[in-house]
């Protein structure tokens, strides 16, 4: 029985060796080499450079993921609370805009947040354009704009994991917290928080990790001014300042970040879960 499953599984092992490790290991061949092939560290040397792209992606994958979790928590635990019928149209409205077309969605914010766009031109009616003395406002080409671009489109990804942990919650588990005398508060904080921190993580691993990486969002909605990590790594790899090596440089470090994040979040969330049970 075990060899019959094993050979089941050797298509996934192919898929995976193929499309997963053979990438991870092809750029990190690229980025300890030099253009004529040799081994080098310069690549990693040169990255100094970049400091302020670095910074910028991660201040603004963290705002962002922030602002999802805020926003998305409430809304996951609100979805839990109610009835099937408007746990199912909820999804619905959450799932819609996901049916449509990534790069679709962020040039309808364009439209939205440009210098006469939708946004500009409603303030405009009102009169608020007149009364700041200015004929538009800056909403585009901006940080902020970027940060709305990522919380439009990756809140789902915080809401959906939140939600099916919450709703799966042992119902016997909160009657008897407030049997003991726990008040509505004192419940959330002890017992729904703490229980709900697995979709937690997962909902911020799922938004943090396209956030930092996103590189269609900061050139549409930042203008080109708001470049980031994926702006970069694309840019060596396609633009005129053609680096390979440098490109695979970068998000190899990007990688290293990234998975140092989530291995310290999900400690967290682990010594969480075990206070919960003590």
């Amino acid at each position: 029985m075990r060899n019959k499953s094993s050979r089941f599984a050797i298509p996934y092992v192919v898929w995976m060796a193929l499309f997963v490790v053979a990438p991870i290991l092809l750029m990190v061949v690229y980025a300890f080499t030099s253009a004529e092939g040799g081994f080098t560290l310069e690549s990693f040397a040169s990255m100094g450079l970049y400091l302020d792209v670095f910074t910028r992606s991660f201040k603004l994958a963290l705002i962002a993921t922030a602002i999802c979790l805020l926003i998305g928590y409430p809304m996951a635990y609100l979805m839990a609370r109610e009835g099937r019928r408007f746990q199912r149209l909820a999804m619905a409205l959450i799932m819609l805009p996901m049916w449509m077309n990534f790069l679709l969605r962020t040039y309808a914010w364009m439209s939205i947040l440009e210098n006469n766009g939708l946004l500009n031109q409603l303030f405009r009616a009102v009169g608020l354009l007149r009364l700041l003395g200015v004929d538009h406002l800056e909403l585009i080409r901006t940080q902020g704009a970027v940060v709305l671009g990522m919380v439009y489109n990756y809140l789902p990804f915080m809401i959906l994991p939140i939600y099916s942990v919450i709703v799966k919650l042992d119902a016997s588990l909160l009657e008897a917290a407030r049997d003991l005398g726990a008040s509505s508060l004192g419940v959330f904080r002890k017992v729904i928080f703490p229980l709900s921190l697995p979709g937690v993580l997962s909902g911020v691993t799922m938004v943090f990790v396209p956030s930092v990486s996103t590189f269609a969002i900061s050139r549409l909605l930042g203008g080109g001014k708001q470049m980031m990590l994926g702006d970069l790594i694309e840019q060596q790899f396609l633009g005129g300042a053609y680096d390979p090596n440098l490109g695979a440089a970068i998000a190899l470090v990007m990688m290293v970040i990234v998975v140092v994040c989530m291995a310290v979040m999900t400690h967290f969330g682990e010594g969480e879960e075990q206070a919960v049970v003590l």
